[in-house]
């Protein structure tokens, strides 16, 4: 028996084909072979072609299935992209190009509805401000193009029309609507008042199934097209960081899922809804969420992690490889010498209130301080930036006591994953796998080819544990908090 795993970016499409008894991955395709192409009209706009995605969804699925039948595929999960924009008219076609999670276009629009909807009513209900969210991009829609708004019979999420395209369905998840913005925490229920401000009729949201469960089935299009059976389950869907968060099988309270690519990602899960008062991170309806054991997953996002250190080493390391660089860095000592590295040279973050400080390297003393020195303080500078944001997840009531990671980018850095190990006082769990191999394990527990948690995650293995190390934490704990008012100056 086996499960496809769907993988929806907005650089490429990943489709993974899973072994359910043996947890293995069989075949894995990623399409195209470059990145997919984002279309930029204006400045801060991202947008893409909806059916660009299902023709790589197909194609990954073709070529995978080139290399083991599909006769016995048992179901299918899928997760995508977060907080994107896709309208479809009456006939099921898509009326623009999908607005994605990168455009800013909506930011005002979200500003100012937490103005005109009440910042304690946000936050008490939405645990977030509407921000650029889903829902104000489609508000921004009706403001700015009201022959498309006219047109628009449904909108829903980048994953929810592959699903759409598979099976001839329309709905969304409880999980979808909260990353849209739709989910009243307080009521447990849609927010309809959200769309009541915005002008968006309630006819245009779709009805929601659970995340993990059998949502739908695949018809007949799918098998004519792609050889997928008539009636398989699509028995999984959710955006890509808690998707993240379940591949590493973060769904409990406590648990972390990291990340470390271009941008930093940190995802913590409570059972408490509660909201930071500035939205420096946002809380979402986590995918095991239940009924009688609700679960919330708080976001944060750092952009300039992973291209603060590959600038550090385009610019002082002459393209030397990271192994290399690591074993420079780790010559210098914890604490890095007094040298403070503030890695928010990536555009405005979230976690600093929206500010954009400019990324900084300070403390330098020409006499004492070299290149060992620059590349441990920028690793350092990095994992101060994720110890910020746990921080204020600790005072949401999230109580971490492990973080799990794939062991990629930043992850793979001996150095980083102790230093974060040290300051967050949390074990680092290493895993080998990725998003579609998660959508893949999730679809075959929501089919119930898998029959718990302890069974779904059987297969997943565990590569490294790192412990916080009591000898640095001293030196660390003052380098942070020297960090910290470097960056209070700089704010």
């Amino acid at each position: 028996m086996k499960s496809i795993g769907i993988d929806i970016g907005s650089s490429s499409v990943k489709v993974s084909l899973l072994d359910i008894a043996s947890g293995k991955c069989l075949a894995s395709s990623t399409n195209p072979g470059t990145e997919m192409p984002i279309k930029a009209v204006n400045s801060g706009w991202a947008e893409q072609d909806p059916r660009m995605w299902w023709k790589y969804v197909c194609e990954g699925i073709r070529k995978v299935s080139q290399e083991h039948s599909l006769a016995d595929l048992k179901c299918i999960g899928i997760t995508y992209q977060m907080h994107g924009l896709v309208c479809l008219d009456r006939n099921g076609n898509p009326v623009r190009d999908a607005i994605i999670w990168c455009d800013s276009r909506a930011v005002e629009t979200g500003r100012e509805a937490m103005e005109k909807i009440g910042k304690e009513k946000c936050l008490s209900h939405l645990l977030n401000s509407p921000g650029n969210f889903t829902a104000s991009k489609m508000a921004w829609v009706k403001r700015n193009e009201q022959d498309s708004f006219g047109k628009t019979d449904k909108f829903f999420l980048p994953g929810d029309y592959v699903t759409y395209m598979l099976s001839g369905d329309i709905h969304t998840t409880e999980t979808g609507l909260s990353e849209q913005i739709l989910w009243d925490f307080k009521e447990n229920r849609r927010a309809d008042f959200v769309a009541g401000y915005y002008g968006i009729p309630l006819s245009m949201i779709p009805d929601t199934v659970p995340a993990i469960g059998i949502q739908t089935v695949t018809g007949r299009e799918a098998e004519k097209l792609l050889g997928i059976p008539v009636g398989t389950p699509i028995s999984y869907r959710a955006g890509d960081q808690p998707n993240n968060a379940f591949s590493l099988n973060v769904l409990d309270p406590g648990e972390i899922a990291a990340t470390g690519g271009t941008s930093g990602v940190v995802y913590g899960v409570t059972d408490t809804p509660e909201a930071d008062k500035l939205s420096r991170v946002n809380t979402f309806v986590h995918v095991s969420s239940a009924k009688d054991a609700p679960r919330y997953g708080i976001l944060l996002c750092i952009n300039g992690t992973g291209i603060m250190n590959a600038w550090v080493r385009r610019n002082f390391c002459n393209g030397t490889g990271y192994d290399r660089i690591n074993d420079i860095a780790s010559s210098a000592p914890a604490g890095s010498d007094g040298v403070t590295v503030l890695p928010f040279g990536n555009g405005a973050e979230r976690v600093l209130e929206n500010r954009f400080t400019g990324a900084s390297i300070s403390g330098l003393d020409l006499n004492r301080h070299s290149l060992p020195h620059i590349l441990r303080a920028t690793q350092e500078g990095i994992a101060y930036s994720f110890r910020y944001g746990i921080d204020i997840m600790k005072d949401m009531g999230l109580k971490p006591n492990i973080i799990r990671a794939g062991n990629a980018n930043l992850f793979l850095s001996p150095l980083f994953r102790q230093t974060l190990a040290t300051l967050s006082g949390a074990d680092i769990e290493l895993y080998d796998t990725d998003g579609a191999l998660g959508a893949a394990r999730g679809a075959a527990l929501g089919a119930g080819l898998y029959k718990s948690r302890e069974e779904t995650f059987a297969s997943l293995a565990k590569m490294e544990v790192i412990h916080p190390d009591s000898h640095e934490k001293d030196v660390l704990e003052e380098s942070f908090a020297r960090w910290k008012d470097i960056l209070g100056r700089s704010l």
